[in-house]
């Protein structure tokens, strides 16, 4: 019978994870531990209202406090998790206490990808991965600076968007030879990049930085070419890396995340995953992968608890995403890597269009800009593993499952 149930972790996939419990009227001990101060948040609003200040701290709460303190539950924020011991079933903290469970969730996340150059000690240099850093950020905002960002994907650009709408001289700059390269077809890299450089920001593409200069801050960027960008700020938005630090020193499988099965559960059978840090198996894409999605953090949440329960239940779900830049939401079902042709239905000049990927006929993943019917249609069909018809996803005027053969 579980009686203690552990959350490590106090993220978005925690904070469903306590709301589940309560759902399942889960009665035993329930502890959630935290490395922040907070409790659990949202964080895709970081780099957009929250950054551009139009929202309060408060609003970004999965749950707000009264909700833990009625539960009776232990919450423990600050705390950090320096072992886990499986054999024992215990949790150990840094501050010398070791906590006993029958089942441990990791929600352990990831954190922002640290870059090593010359510099980057200097003052101005920032990274963007929780509240704090956000803090730190915003703090410095003000018109007139020059704000170099590092990373041309969705970070990159929403928070070069919201920077621009607050009057700083935004350049982007990149390795790659156009934006969001990784998960998304030239077609739609063209129209955003348009997009950004029409609200008046730059972009230096195929552009390796090599040093962070300045004396008692940040200065300049400079780059491998031998040039330099002058710069107030800088934000480092190099992707991130998962923690699997902890699940690895206790001898748990690891590959690109925490191993786990359909059910979240790790290669220890008391232990589950979930969120950001985790590697599950995709029934849809006959592949393991590791998802970094409000939606994947949410459903596996779910999923783990309803198997904390007793109640069988396999995580295969079509991934989401979205970004919402100036005036733009982009939408993207499904995984797009591996595609061998693309369906453009709309027009990109009117900002409004669907961008279709399909591998051997099959639809496997859709960007959506300003199309939220493409999107929601897009999902079923993704999943029903069907051959499509491309005349019939060209078409605006015709469903897009129509497409189905």
């Amino acid at each position: 019978m579980t009686k203690t149930i552990v959350i490590a972790g106090a993220g978005h996939a925690a904070g469903q994870a306590v709301v589940s419990l309560r759902q399942k009227k889960f009665d035993g001990n329930l502890i959630l531990i935290g490395d922040e101060p907070y409790l659990p948040y949202q964080r895709p609003p970081l780099s957009k209202k929250y950054l551009a200040g139009e929202i309060e701290a408060s609003r970004l709460l999965v749950k707000p406090a009264a909700f833990y303190e009625d539960g009776g539950m232990r919450v423990m924020l600050d705390s950090r998790i320096t072992r886990i011991t499986p054999a024992e079933k215990t949790v150990h903290i840094q501050s010398g206490e070791s906590i006993a469970y029958d089942k441990l969730i990791l929600s352990v996340g990831s954190r922002a990808r640290t870059i090593t150059l010359p510099g980057t000690e200097l003052s101005g240099v920032h990274y963007l991965r929780g509240i704090h850093d956000v803090n730190s950020l915003r703090s410095e905002l003000a018109p007139g600076k020059r704000l170099v960002i590092l990373g041309a994907g969705y970070i990159g650009l929403e928070v070069a968007a919201i920077c621009t709408k607050l009057g700083l001289q935004v350049t982007v700059v990149d390795i790659a030879d156009r934006v969001l390269s990784r998960v998304v077809s030239p077609p739609v890299s063209a129209f955003f990049q348009q997009l950004h450089t029409g609200h008046g920001v730059r972009f230096r593409m195929s552009c390796m930085p090599t040093a962070f200069c300045g004396d008692n801050g940040i200065e300049a960027v400079e780059f491998a070419d031998g040039t330099t960008q002058p710069a107030d700020l800088v934000l480092v938005a190099a992707g991130i890396v998962p923690n699997v630090e902890l699940a690895e020193a206790a001898g748990l499988q690891v590959d690109n995340g925490i191993v786990v099965n359909e059910r979240c559960q790790s290669s220890d059978r008391h232990i589950y995953a979930i969120g950001d840090c985790s590697s599950h198996p995709n029934g849809i894409y006959g592949r393991r992968i590791r998802l970094e999605s409000v939606h994947n953090a949410l459903e596996q949440a779910k999923t783990a608890v309803n198997n904390l329960c007793g109640i069988d239940d396999d995580y295969s779900q079509v991934p989401w995403f979205w970004s919402d830049q100036y005036d733009v939401k982009l939408q993207i079902a499904g995984l797009s890597q591996g595609y061998d042709a693309t369906v453009i239905r709309g027009e990109q000049s009117s900002a409004r269009f669907a961008c279709f990927y399909l591998r051997k006929e099959r639809l496997i993943a859709v960007d959506a800009i300003n199309s939220p019917r493409e999107f929601m249609r897009s999902k079923a069909l993704i999943a029903s593993l069907d051959t499509v018809d491309p005349r019939i996803l060209a078409d605006p005027d015709q469903d897009v499952t129509a497409a189905r053969r």
